[in-house]
């Protein structure tokens, strides 16, 4: 079995969870005796093929990326022509079995070199243009992106999504047949979460001993919800006291974020960190009190099981696929009703104030990340490769 996997990212270019998620399949997809080529960008910097743990990564030289978010589809439309002329390539030397394309930002090259090489196309959808929008998809380049994601999961012979909710999700907005739709999780490896050396050190930055650190983790953008915790600190502070908090992520909506805790009164009680890399923020898990994850809009929820393998407790929202990686019987974290900032604001009090319930939560959750083992989602991908094997468009 021979693969070819599309991704716009892959290490060490990492811009989000996506590139993780692919090199750790790919990895995985190797000691399931498949052998993985992965078509991604990259620079000057970096080899244009190379194997990296038994992995063969091609890179295609990316085009200068714009400013102006208008002429984002333009980038995207000639990083996908590049990446077909070198698949092009790569099919007079190689067989391939399939083509697996991660996400819009990859479709027409993932679809024209399946159509080319004859072999079935897959394509893993990691989030959806209408969930991102809360159904706002009517104006450019919204609509563009909409319309490619319907056209790519009506084309592909088969669609993962990375939890149930988005299997309904992406059948209902696509007007696809659930039969047509895999589930495989997304999956972690506790042994990556390194943090660095002096905790301690790091902590103190932050908090004093006797304070409560608060975590927020992930990209700055309305859907992650981090405007709920921010309007639900202040009453925190005051009931519990002694409450700071971190932010660390970048994205558009962080001047917004900034501005809302500057108008609530926080700007003394935490930090915004801005981008940092996974060294850092392996450690954020190890020193904070709590994680919280906020989301109006999330299909799988790899920062909650990130801080629940770190050991720290979480409370999410009562939303998405967050729901299956947090059960609604407060055994592994607790929930709250997803955009009610009030009630995130009780949860908090309630999980900061109570040691005993925090030890239970981290105990249970410590044995609950096992269940997502990366091994395991290569071998239910390995399985719909080889369901697909030999069929030919």
């Amino acid at each position: 079995m021979r693969a070819l996997i599309l991704s716009w990212e892959y290490p060490p270019i990492v811009e989000g969870g996506l590139a993780r998620h692919v090199r750790k399949l790919s990895e995985q997809l190797v000691a399931q005796d498949v052998e993985v080529h992965v078509l991604s960008r990259g620079d000057e910097s970096m080899p244009a093929e190379e194997d990296l743990e038994g992995v063969v990564v091609h890179r295609v030289r990316e085009p200068r990326r714009p400013r102006d978010l208008g002429e984002f589809v333009a980038w995207v439309e000639h990083m996908n022509a590049d990446m077909l002329a070198a698949g092009v390539e790569l099919g007079d030397r190689f067989d391939f079995d399939l083509v697996h394309g991660h996400d819009w930002l990859v479709a027409a090259a993932g679809d024209h070199l399946a159509r080319r090489f004859r072999c079935p196309l897959v394509v893993t959808i990691h989030a959806t243009e209408y969930g991102r929008h809360q159904g706002w998809v009517d104006k450019h380049p919204q609509s563009y992106i909409h319309g490619v994601e319907r056209w790519m999961a009506n084309r592909a012979e088969r669609v993962i999504t990375c939890s149930h909710y988005m299997r309904d999700h992406v059948a209902d907005v696509y007007d696809l047949e659930e039969s047509r739709i895999s589930v495989i999780p997304n999956g972690i490896d506790p042994l990556d979460l390194q943090p660095v050396d002096d905790l301690e050190r790091l902590r103190g930055q932050f908090a004093a001993p006797h304070e409560r650190l608060v975590v927020l983790v992930g990209r700055l953008v309305y859907e992650k919800g981090f405007q709920l915790a921010l309007e639900a600190l202040p009453g925190i502070i005051e009931q519990v006291g002694g409450v700071r908090f971190l932010v660390a992520g970048s994205g558009t909506h962080e001047r917004a974020l900034r501005h809302q805790a500057e108008e609530l009164g926080l700007d003394g009680h935490g930090t915004f960190l801005g981008w940092i890399g996974d060294d850092v923020l392996h450690s954020l898990y190890r020193i904070a009190d709590l994680c919280v994850v906020p989301s109006i809009y999330e299909p799988f929820g790899l920062v909650a099981l990130e801080a629940m393998a770190s050991g720290c407790p979480c409370i999410v929202a009562d939303t998405g696929g967050l729901r299956e990686i947090v059960p609604g019987d407060e055994t592994v974290g607790l929930r709250f009703n997803g955009g009610d900032a009030e009630h995130l604001g009780i949860m908090i009090e309630r999980l900061l104030t109570d040691e005993p319930l925090r030890e239970r939560l981290v105990a249970e959750a410590s044995e609950h990340v096992l269940r997502f083992d990366w091994a395991d989602v290569a071998r239910q991908t390995a399985k719909v490769y080889a369901h697909l094997r030999g069929a030919r468009v």
